[in-house]
């Protein structure tokens, strides 16, 4: 009963610090210490259970998820810096226009983030141009970060095929497939967010039309862009198409037919590997395409590296991080009576795995970290499930990834924080439309491909 009420503590306490803006780089290992101490008593293993759980957890996914981290906030970087991500953006509004204000914001954040823009770059890219689009339609400035949000934290980061988002790499190493997993499931899932979000938002902006409420009154202290000399939208995207080609031919065509029984002697195999090492690949050549079509124009390509690379420490930390709170979480006696419970649930392993990354990812307010702990634990457990029910291990990749961007977006989420922080506003005036388009619709989408999945293959 101490080890169920201590560890109900520990999620409180995270939950809440992470709320109030503590970095998780901090606060992680000292509430999984403290955990230790209310469970298991202060005893003389308390810091062997930080270098030895802990760390070994937080060292694990850096070894397995920097390089992706590091060659994608440098890819955001280019895009940013040679003014390919603006040039999306601008283009795709301008072509919309101001009557499509909404739908404008929404295809600019999904074509940047399937891209392999962050997130937070998407958020500080759109703003400016959805404040002023928004102003010019007169629709509530309230709107913006749901907006923002359907277009950069849903289908393009967990469902749609070839995505290069962390929340969809992740899976590959645990049951050794590819970004392009179940296509045909992603496309679906893609569609019912896009349109399912699309629907709240509109009918939130005839609402407010309805009663006049307008753009309302807000200090913004924008900087107005010049988009005078944006790249045209072909050059813009074109790294992004490399991104897509490279990384569908390296997965289905040339890693399909090499002999990784080499990699034995690293202990490990070609399908664990060959997912991630696709993504990688393909980065650096759009890196590179960047790089050398733009070399004139990049000013100081050390400072824009340099930044790149700075960029990616903190998400690799904070997500480091929670997969090391989780890692000392997993070696509690308490734990085998979760995993027990989420088992007795469902034997289907598809329905355990939605439930476990969900309510992981949304403890740990973080998809990347909250997958990464729930994967650990339970997906050889799933994989040996899958195999006795003839489930391909791609409809588990994608569950995986699908669960996985449903209760992260809770309040105490960075990436929420900080697009609410950008846009001036606080949780009472716009959280509610980012919880329906990032939780509730996406959690209604994957409760519909796990009954479909279900009653298909089961």
């Amino acid at each position: 009963m101490i080890s169920i009420l201590g560890l109900i503590f520990s999620l409180i306490l995270i939950m809440y610090l992470a709320y109030k803006g503590y970095s998780t780089i901090i606060t992680a290992p000292l509430v999984a210490l403290l955990t230790l101490i209310i469970t298991t008593g202060f005893d003389s293993h308390l810091m062997a259970n930080y270098t030895e759980v802990y760390m070994v957890g937080f060292s694990n996914f850096i070894k397995n998820y920097f390089p992706l981290f590091m060659t994608g906030a440098i890819f955001a970087k280019l895009m940013e810096d040679v003014g390919y991500a603006k040039s999306i953006a601008y283009y795709i509004t301008k072509k919309l226009g101001k009557e499509k204000s909404v739908l404008a914001v929404v295809l600019s954040g999904a074509l940047l983030t399937y891209g392999g823009v962050s997130l937070f770059v998407v958020a500080f890219i759109l703003y400016p141009i959805a404040s002023t689009l928004f102003k010019e339609a007169d629709i509530p400035k309230r709107l913006i970060p749901g907006t923002i949000a359907l277009g950069a934290f849903t289908f393009t980061m967990t469902a749609t095929p070839g995505s290069p988002e962390i929340q969809n790499v992740i899976p590959m190493k645990y049951f050794g497939t590819d970004t392009f997993a179940a296509p045909l499931i992603g496309i679906f899932a893609s569609i019912l967010m896009f349109t399912l979000g699309m629907i709240w938002l509109m009918s939130r902006v005839k609402s407010a039309k309805n009663s006049n409420e307008g753009y309302g009154n807000h200090n913004d202290s924008i900087i107005q862009e010049d988009y005078s000399n944006v790249p045209n939208l072909f050059s813009a995207v074109l790294p992004i198409i490399i991104i897509f080609i490279s990384n569908l031919f390296l997965s289905k065509v040339y890693y399909a037919n090499v002999d990784g029984s080499y990699l034995s002697d690293f202990n490990t195999t070609l399908d664990s590997v060959s997912g991630t090492w696709s993504v990688i690949i393909a980065i650096v050549l759009a890196d590179l395409f960047i790089i050398v079509t733009n070399f004139k124009k990049i000013k100081n390509l050390k400072s824009v590296l340099d930044t790149g690379v700075s960029n990616s420490f903190r998400p690799l930390l904070n997500s480091s991080a929670i997969v090391g709170y989780g890692s000392v979480i997993k070696s509690l006696e308490v734990f085998t009576l979760i995993q027990t419970f989420i088992f007795g649930i469902s034997k289907n392993p598809i329905i355990s795995e939605a439930l476990s990354v969900n309510l992981i990812c949304g403890i740990t307010a973080s998809a990347s970290g909250g997958l990464g702990i729930s994967l650990d634990a339970l997906a050889s457990t799933y994989l040996q499930m899958a195999n006795e029910l003839n489930i391909s291990p791609e409809i588990l990749h994608r569950i995986a990834s699908l669960s996985s961007g449903g209760l992260d977006t809770l309040p105490h989420n960075g990436a929420v924080i900080t697009t609410l922080a950008i846009c001036g506003l606080t949780h009472k005036e716009a959280y509610k439309d980012i919880f329906v388009t990032s939780v509730i619709i996406p959690i209604f989408t994957t409760f519909v491909v796990v009954i479909l999945t279900s009653f298909l293959l089961v």
